[in-house]
């Protein structure tokens, strides 16, 4: 399950600006999109979509302080049918509005890519008395 979250990850990162599909990814990855998405939110903290969320904003963050394109490229490109829609997604993330934050050039708050590692405890036996 481990790698499934791992691969799950790598998914996202390949698609932050096309749409996510799931339900056609599950199949490929030997479970259901059910216990994927339990084990993602139980291990993550926080649903698979709210990590692909502020992945989103994230990547976005860097392509409105580079201001190459305008609002409306941007929001466009990660999913969203309007300035006023990425906006609040953006405020809701990085507590700005992206417009704000091409200005002053913050503040931002960045969701780093997860990676899931098992690591196993108590392996070895204790002698105790009672």
């Amino acid at each position: 399950m481990i790698s499934a979250l791992n691969r799950l990850v790598d998914l996202v990162e390949e698609r932050l600006t096309d749409e996510f599909d799931l339900h056609g990814l599950v199949g490929s990855l030997g479970t259901t999109e059910y216990h994927l998405r339990r084990m993602f939110s139980s291990l993550a903290g926080m649903p698979l979509s709210e990590y692909l969320r502020r992945r989103r904003m994230t990547v976005a963050a860097g392509d409105v302080v580079r201001g190459e394109d305008d609002l409306l490229t941007i929001a466009v490109r990660y999913g969203y049918g309007s300035t006023e829609a990425f906006g609040r997604a953006f405020r809701a993330v990085h507590g700005a509005g992206p417009g704000d934050v091409r200005r002053d050039g913050g503040p931002l708050r960045a969701q780093p890519q997860l990676r899931f590692h098992l690591t196993v405890e108590g392996s070895i036996p204790m002698d105790t008395r009672i």
